[in-house]
């Protein structure tokens, strides 16, 4: 547990009516979550200054714009509101924003001190078109002594070479499940909440690495059932329970498919989607304790169900034929 919380009260009173992905999001680097040798980096261009144009790839709710926005206000200041242009790529992605928006940004002329420039934060980047991206291209460099660019996005893949080359390129990473387990301890604690240790544990399950998607989830239980506890945690987020898919996956290990079957038709009956069954099986299976051999053939086998699922042959019968084929893998096993 934490020993001290970095948000003060006077703080948390200020951001009181904020959801709570706003209110604790961070301000300054030591507040990040994870991720600390890319931070550190970017630490030190905030000190230097000269910061380069920059992307941060990574998974959703990893931090990517809140590190960009924690560097932003470090280089800039007092200045920060007028010298930072933030749009989001995924609803301002045409060429027409680039030409106008962007480019009357870094015409205008705003006083910084000595080796700071303007920045333009570009969240979800790529989501934005070819035509989009080329006009940026041209634009970084027309603009390079006034202006720094800042993409944020989730695959870097999607982001045209010649914008690549003309940006630092850091990665971000999955949370880990004690990093945003500490992180939920402090805000329980910051909101006085009730809470025990599988309840928190539940939320990490169904975070899956996102701190945003954690504190969405701690919110919601907190506020439709004020304790946090495994039963409230599932009935907010309404997944497939993993205490059943370990039941039913230890089915398989031990070659019992009747068994087996039955909790797949509650979970059918109960509604949820084939994709959200088979992501838990996937989840569940990496943490079941057996055979190691036996576990790898469980994945192989629940990786070729999923992507025939992703490819649209999403119905009960596919689900049934992984379980017909991790009781054949029990047996040749």
């Amino acid at each position: 547990m934490p020993e001290e919380c970095e948000i003060t009260n006077d703080e948390l009173k200020k951001r009181s009516n904020l959801p709570w992905i706003e209110k604790y999001r961070p301000i300054k680097f030591e507040e990040i979550v994870g991720n600390a040798d890319t931070v550190a980096r970017l630490s030190i261009f905030a000190t230097q200054g000269n910061a380069p144009n920059i992307i941060i790839a990574g998974p959703p709710g990893v931090g990517k714009t809140t590190t960009i926005q924690c560097l932003a206000r470090i280089l800039l200041g007092d200045s920060y509101k007028e010298a930072v242009l933030e749009l989001n790529a995924s609803n301002e992605r045409g060429i027409d924003v680039v030409r106008n928006k962007i480019k009357m940004f870094a015409q205008q002329k705003v006083t910084l001190p000595k080796g700071r420039h303007k920045i333009v934060i570009l969240d979800e980047a790529d989501s934005m078109t070819d035509g989009a991206q080329q006009a940026l291209r041209r634009t970084m460099e027309i603009y390079s002594n006034t202006t720094r660019f800042a993409l944020a996005c989730n695959t870097s893949e999607k982001i045209i070479e010649p914008i690549q080359s003309r940006c630092a390129m850091l990665r971000f990473t999955k949370l880990s499940d004690a990093q945003i387990l500490a992180k939920l301890i402090e805000v329980c604690q910051l909101e006085k909440l009730t809470y025990d240790e599988e309840g928190l544990e539940a939320i990490v399950f169904t975070a899956q690495g996102d701190m945003r998607q954690a504190l969405n989830n701690l919110q919601a239980t907190a506020q439709g059932f004020g304790s946090i506890n495994n039963e409230n945690v599932f009935k907010v987020c309404d997944e497939p329970h993993p205490m059943l898919i370990q039941d039913m996956l230890q089915h398989c290990a031990a070659n019992d498919i009747h068994k087996a079957y039955k909790i797949l038709a509650k979970l059918w009956r109960l509604g949820y989607a084939p994709e959200d069954i088979i992501g838990n099986i996937f989840r569940v299976c990496k943490r079941l304790t057996i055979d190691e051999q036996l576990k790898l053939n469980f994945i192989k086998e629940i990786g070729i169900t999923h992507m025939k699922i992703v490819e649209g042959t999403n119905s009960l019968l596919q689900l049934t034929s992984l379980l017909a084929r991790l009781c054949t893998a029990t047996e040749e096993h």
